[in-house]
């Protein structure tokens, strides 16, 4: 989106302003080593249509094409993977349908463009699941969608080879006693000495060397391609 106000009532009502493509480069610039990291998780509390979503999607695929681009199942694996460690939330159902599908667009654009070929329909299917369980539609102040139930996220995590964990989290745990202003956090990366009030258990957590809540969900550890088989 190029414009920064799609209009003057959704000012009004939501405080909608979009950030310039500019702005969202230089403030990810500050943060350009994790942006580039394929696994690096980000969450944008405020996402709109994807602004900080989508470029940090493609400084990512730019990576994952510098050091797979001959190897198509890696390229295939790892191109998942940036999706599945972006996030989003944002409090409008149509910026939150806007902001997957932009991101999609990027993931397929890249995928045909480096590999030369079309996306399979499971691997489009899988990528789309991907995008339905990380970018909500909620209030990232309250930390619940807009049905009152709490805002749950899906933790990935490849185990060895193609096989990968799915864990869900509710965001309110996570990010309890954090700020609550509209900007990029790290998802999943807290802090040892957090009190969480609301969790009645904490697990150690090695990917981010932390203590992080126990999630309310576990699934079975499956082939990447097979996702969508769980919910």
């Amino acid at each position: 989106m190029d414009k920064q106000v799609k209009s003057k009532k959704r000012v009004s009502d939501h405080g909608e302003v979009f950030t310039n493509k500019r702005e969202v480069n230089a403030m990810l610039d500050l943060v350009k080593t994790e942006t580039e990291r394929i696994d690096s998780r980000f969450l944008e509390p405020a996402c709109g249509e994807g602004a900080f979503c989508v470029e940090i999607l493609r400084r990512k695929l730019d990576v994952v094409k510098k050091n797979y681009k001959r190897l198509p199942l890696d390229y295939e694996k790892y191109s998942l993977i940036s999706l599945m460690s972006i996030y989003g939330v944002d409090i409008l159902e149509d910026n939150t349908q806007i902001c997957r599908d932009n991101l999609y667009k990027i993931w397929f654009k890249e995928y045909k463009k480096t590999l030369k070929l079309v996306p399979n329909d499971r691997i489009c299917d899988i990528a789309k699941f991907i995008l339905t369980k990380n970018i909500l539609c909620g209030d990232a102040l309250s930390l619940r969608k807009n049905n009152g139930e709490p805002i749950i996220f899906a933790e990935w995590s490849f185990i060895t080879g193609n096989k990968i964990k799915r864990r869900d989290y509710k965001l309110n745990e996570l990010l309890e006693d954090k700020n609550k202003e509209s900007e990029q956090l790290s998802l999943f990366d807290l802090d040892d000495n957090m009190q969480m009030r609301h969790s009645k258990e904490l697990i150690y957590d090695a990917e981010s060397d932390s203590f992080i809540p126990a999630p309310i969900k576990e699934y079975p550890i499956t082939d990447y391609r097979e996702l969508d088989k769980f919910e």
